[in-house]
């Protein structure tokens, strides 16, 4: 599974050893941002820890590299919620190295993530928007046709202030329009 997501970045299943640099960049967005509603970044064997169930549950992990080999963004798609009625939606989450943004490569890794996701026979994806104020997510999930459905004033407390956040979702293959194909 390999995209191009411009001249200088290609996309490509993440691996463990991608994880490190993962890390890096969910850290600062933990530190800095409001994608994240942690106080404190996970250390590498947290991470580690994630992304061997996610891959364990044999839902897709991408990362893009830049023309040096650095991952500069990853995405991935988990569960929406355990119980079994809802195994055909999933939830996307995808982030970006502060120096990356703006380039493409959140909308080439969510492309690929729905891509992906299709793929599998999944029929519903939904994106969780930590924050109102991110208007660059709000962008990029419109973008590739996704539509709000809700928000959840207050729903988070960071950086000493309310958060409300925005849920917003996609259909994938043939939606809700029949049945799944998959068990």
């Amino acid at each position: 599974m390999t995209a191009r997501a411009s001249a200088a970045v290609s996309l490509r299943t993440a691996e463990r050893s991608d994880v490190p640099e993962i890390a890096q960049i969910y850290a600062e967005q933990v530190a800095n941002g409001t994608a994240s509603f942690e106080y404190e970044a996970p250390s590498v064997g947290e991470m580690q820890r994630r992304y061997d169930a996610i891959i364990a549950s044999e839902y897709p992990y991408l990362v893009a590299e830049n023309g040096v080999g650095a991952v500069v963004g990853y995405s991935f798609a988990s569960a929406y919620r355990a119980r079994p009625g809802y195994r055909y939606t999933v939830e996307d989450s995808v982030y970006v190295a502060p120096a990356a943004a703006g380039q493409g490569i959140g909308r080439a890794l969510l492309s690929r993530l729905i891509e992906a996701c299709t793929e599998r026979g999944d029929r519903l994806m939904v994106a969780v928007i930590g924050d109102v104020g991110n208007t660059a997510s709000l962008a990029l999930h419109r973008a590739l046709g996704f539509i709000e459905v809700g928000r959840m004033p207050g729903v988070g407390w960071k950086f000493g202030r309310w958060i409300e956040s925005v849920l917003m979702q996609r259909s994938l293959g043939a939606g809700n329009s029949c049945p799944p194909t998959r068990p």
